[in-house]
């Protein structure tokens, strides 16, 4: 074919876009294409909502990319992966979990994303991120009160995060977000603050959709409710998407089933901090507190692993015979997150996800972390509109070389 390169079932659109832009790059018909394609392997795949041509999608799903934000160890990298998307750019600023990070994907997490200017960051379909909890959980706004400093939006080196991501929005205007935070988001200061994130969304012209999941509900043996904003850019979806988040699977995850069969002995607590468990747990009741230990029930699922596991464990014990109970091993943490040998095999690796960092580390990643199980059912749905988007507008798939606006 010499230097030309043989396109069949190519629209008449599409032809006429390659031919005009080879012809002002001086390039050939065969370099042009192998450019494009060489840049969508390599993660520089222009998104898919710039409107050059139109060609249908595939059929059981749609190539796009993500940017991951706030990444942690990568629970929403991996779900969106799964579904079929190539991840551009990723900021983490913990070292432990940029170590992580590195380990599983192969690629070193950028720092500080309000050191990140937004212009700087890649063009992308979805926008995804796990912004800091902390401000808004239960556990960190107790803690918080305790100790008499600010939380919410007024914890200006967490809380005002979400406003990174805003500035991020503006500029680089993403089609579709996928943001996650702790179930308490939306009832923290009596909803004042979920009503100022949500209305900063909409001024942002997205369709906003929202909803707390269980990750027990998607096969991990685990209570851990999060909640799942989900939005769409009302310029490119100009009606509202028909959007559902996931239903739960039908499963019933136990315990013992992620458990190691011969854990070391270093992970039983001593008689000193198992005898202080039990009185800090008589002494709350008494009071009619709530606060104690739990000792997990092998057979169904746990209390939600919180980031400070690595203190005492108190909140997931496991019972032993004529033994003081025993606080999770890593490992175990790792696969009652639902990192565990299938989603190990994803990421390439034989066995299982190798742990690189310290137990207390190890403990504070896996608490952070988000269920790839529900990332990925949530992910599969977006793709589902995608699809659906696609389908209906014949968009194109490619962007021209200039950069074209969207429609």
């Amino acid at each position: 074919m010499g230097d030309k390169l043989l396109i069949r079932d190519v629209p008449d659109r599409v032809r006429t876009w390659i031919e005009s832009e080879r012809r002002t790059r001086r390039m050939s018909q065969k370099e042009f294409v192998l450019e494009a394609l060489e840049r969508a392997c390599d993660g520089n795949q222009p998104t898919l909502f710039d409107g050059a041509a139109r060609v249908l999608p595939l059929p059981h799903g749609i190539p796009f990319t993500f940017c991951d934000l706030f990444a942690g160890i990568g629970g929403l990298r991996v779900g969106f992966q799964r579904a079929g998307g190539t991840c551009v750019f990723t900021s983490e600023w913990n070292k432990y979990a940029q170590k992580t990070y590195h380990r599983w994907f192969g690629e070193e997490p950028k720092g500080d994303i309000t050191k990140i200017r937004p212009k700087d960051i890649p063009e992308h379909d979805v926008l995804v991120a796990g912004f800091p909890c902390q401000p808004f959980s239960i556990a960190g706004v107790s803690k918080k009160n305790s100790l008499g400093y600010a939380h919410g939006f007024k914890c200006l080196t967490q809380g005002t995060l979400f406003f990174d991501i805003v500035n991020i929005v503006e500029v680089k205007r993403p089609p579709v977000l996928v943001l996650e935070n702790v179930k308490n988001l939306k009832s923290h200061d009596q909803g004042r603050t979920w009503k100022v994130i949500r209305s900063n969304l909409e001024e942002l012209k997205y369709w906003v959709f929202d909803k707390v999941l269980d990750a027990a509900d998607f096969g991990v043996p685990q209570h851990r409710e999060r909640v799942f904003i989900v939005c769409f850019d009302r310029k490119e979806f100009r009606d509202s998407p028909v959007f559902e988040f996931p239903e739960p699977i039908n499963a019933s995850p136990r315990l013992r089933d992620v458990l190691e069969p011969s854990p070391p002995k270093h992970y039983t607590l001593s008689d000193h901090l198992w005898e202080y468990l039990q009185e800090y747990a008589k002494r709350h009741a008494e009071k009619g507190n709530g606060f104690g230990f739990g000792l997990a029930d092998l057979n169904g699922i746990t209390r939600t692993l919180s980031a400070r596991y690595y203190k005492d464990g108190s909140e997931i014990l496991i019972p032993q015979k004529r033994k003081n109970p025993r606080r999770l091993t890593p490992r175990e943490a790792a696969r009652l997150m639902g990192f565990d040998a299938e989603v190990a095999r994803f990421l390439g690796f034989r066995d299982e996800l190798p742990i690189v960092v310290s137990d207390t580390q190890a403990y504070r990643q896996f608490g952070n972390a988000v269920v790839p199980a529900v990332s990925t059912a949530v992910a599969r749905q977006v793709v589902k509109v995608l699809c659906r988007h696609f389908t209906e507008n014949r968009r194109c798939l490619l962007k021209s070389a200039a950069g074209g606006s969207r429609r």
